[in-house]
């Protein structure tokens, strides 16, 4: 299988980067590919330009091969913390360049937008990985959890990735290193039940 992976965390001691290492870990073990992007180490533009706002429209290089790695995914893993209810700035530039029209999705013909688009993704599966400083009861029951609606509803629902899982840590900034420890063997045994061995 071909997977994209993606990592959105400033920094390369956090939590995060040791969730997106796990990933990679068990995933080559398995025997896929992936397409590893770290934003912020690749120094990624999120800022749409009007220029790309069409479907149609010509893309920089480097948005070009994000869409031409998204476009032939098997299975998607998006790995980010929890800042404000959203993924960080970087990756919602990402979402907004990358998971573009006639690349994840389409409307139907006459469809001025109004319309539910079809999904066009490939990709069967995605999980998506959050760090969290907010318990996840007061997540739910204060906020709506508004990442799962984001990511679930919102994007790859719309995209035609049928198949959804996320998993959120918390509390991050309290935890100790066995906590993590528990967190990455759960990182692994995930990714094993969704993309094991092919």
């Amino acid at each position: 299988m071909i997977i994209s992976l993606i990592l959105a965390h400033p920094n390369k001691e956090s939590f995060n980067h040791a969730i997106a290492a796990k990933a990679m870990e068990v995933l080559n073990y398995n025997g896929h590919i992936v397409n590893f992007h770290d934003l912020h180490k690749e120094g990624f533009d999120p800022i749409l330009p009007y220029e790309e706002f069409l479907k149609d429209s010509c893309v920089a290089p480097a948005i070009k091969k994000h869409c031409e790695e998204i476009s032939v995914a098997d299975g998607i893993i998006i790995v980010h913390p929890n800042w404000w209810g959203q993924p960080p700035a970087i990756l919602k530039g990402w979402v907004d360049r990358v998971i573009r029209p006639g690349i994840a999705y389409e409307f139907n013909e006459g469809d001025e937008g109004e319309g539910i688009p079809k999904g066009l993704l490939k990709a069967d599966s995605a999980i998506v990985f959050n760090t969290s400083n907010t318990e996840s009861k007061r997540e739910a029951k204060m906020f709506g959890d508004p990442l799962e609606t984001i990511w679930k509803n919102c994007i790859f629902g719309l995209c035609g990735v049928d198949k959804f899982y996320r998993n959120m840590f918390n509390i991050i900034a309290v935890s100790n290193d066995e906590q993590r420890r528990a967190w990455l063997n759960n990182v692994e045994e995930m990714i094993n039940d969704i993309f094991p061995k092919g």
